[in-house]
């Protein structure tokens, strides 16, 4: 066999008899992401009916929502008085009351349902006035009236027997999100001294992490892109009302704003799933504007994202206690 042949021959061979030493090294596991995290909240949580709609949406999706509820509606035209705002006379509120002892039996029944069913119930305040300009002893007696209420909203409103468990649920609320997203540094003064542990009224450029001081966590909803010439909106249904229909019906143009809504919702969510994974922030109430626009591409947007394996839904008091506890978040890939 001429030279060249047998050298190159002795080549074959031996990396024949060095079989997998010198093949390719096998590919390094990609590094595991945490679920992202999707937290859906409503504020002032007063409709019946909605909040049996949004109960059925959770069970549907296996997602647990935040409701900040606005004490005001615990108190029925007749017991409207036990509520005074700070500055105001008593019985007054920016939105006013229940409208009936009966509403009031119907909706802590549904607060009690919503609890029961580990959703995270929250404090929208009471009489959802604009505090921008309060001192810390004006939100110290705001969120004194919100506890006071909620806790004893039975006997307040002689509704017996009040159920077994229900002061419990009183005094596990732990976040606060300010009417009109309307917040100064009074308040943030507050919260620790009425032992809560988050705020959810902050706004962003984006999805933001939430920071923690003073032992409360600040949550922003975020400005995402939005409609043909996709400028941001804040993420929260009465913002796009007004982008839409300038805050007045169009029920004719219903269909057109809930594809606006989903795609905004859908291209926000996508772009952090892809990415960073920071948590998205929707913010809603029970309102149904422009015919039903807004609730319509929630619940097409939460049929869709909740379900996924590697999303979680999650209230934001669940996520608080997760990242106080030092709990590692569930993670998917790794």
């Amino acid at each position: 066999m001429p030279r060249l042949s047998r050298v190159v021959a002795f080549s074959l061979a031996s990396l024949a008899m060095a079989g997998t030493a010198l093949a390719d090294p096998p590919a390094a596991h990609a590094p595991a992401k945490p679920k992202q995290a999707v937290i859906i909240s409503f504020d002032s949580a007063r409709d019946i009916s909605q909040w049996k709609r949004s109960r059925a949406l959770a069970a549907r999706t296996g997602a647990h929502f935040t409701y900040f509820v606005s004490c005001v509606f615990l108190l029925s035209p007749q017991t409207r008085k036990e509520y005074t705002a700070p500055g105001k006379t008593s019985g007054k509120s920016n939105i006013g009351f229940a409208a009936s002892k009966q509403e009031v039996i119907e909706r802590l029944e549904q607060i009690r349902l919503a609890a029961s069913d580990g959703h995270d119930i929250g404090s929208h305040g009471c009489g959802h006035f604009d505090g921008k300009d309060w001192s810390e002893a004006d939100w110290l007696s705001e969120f004194g009236s919100f506890s006071h209420i909620l806790e004893n909203a039975y006997s307040i409103n002689a509704i017996a027997p009040e159920p077994a468990g229900w002061r419990d649920i009183a005094h596990k609320v732990v976040g606060f999100r300010a009417p009109y997203l309307s917040a100064n540094e009074a308040l943030y003064r507050a919260l620790p001294a009425v032992g809560f542990l988050f705020d959810a009224s902050g706004v962003s450029r984006g999805p933001a992490l939430p920071p923690t001081g003073n032992g409360i966590t600040r949550f922003s909803l975020p400005q995402i892109p939005e409609g043909p010439r996709s400028r941001p909106v804040i993420a929260m249904d009465y913002n796009l009302y007004v982008r839409h229909s300038g805050g007045f019906e169009r029920p004719s143009k219903a269909d057109e704003f809930a594809n606006r809504t989903y795609d905004a919702f859908r291209a926000a969510f996508d772009a952090q799933y892809q990415g960073k994974r920071i948590p998205l922030e929707i913010g809603f109430h029970f309102t149904l504007m422009n015919d039903g626009a807004y609730w319509n591409a929630l619940e097409r947007f939460a049929g869709e994202v909740c379900t996924k394996p590697d999303v979680e839904c999650i209230n934001y008091r669940d996520y608080v206690t997760r990242q106080r506890t030092g709990e590692k978040q569930a993670s998917v890939g790794g």
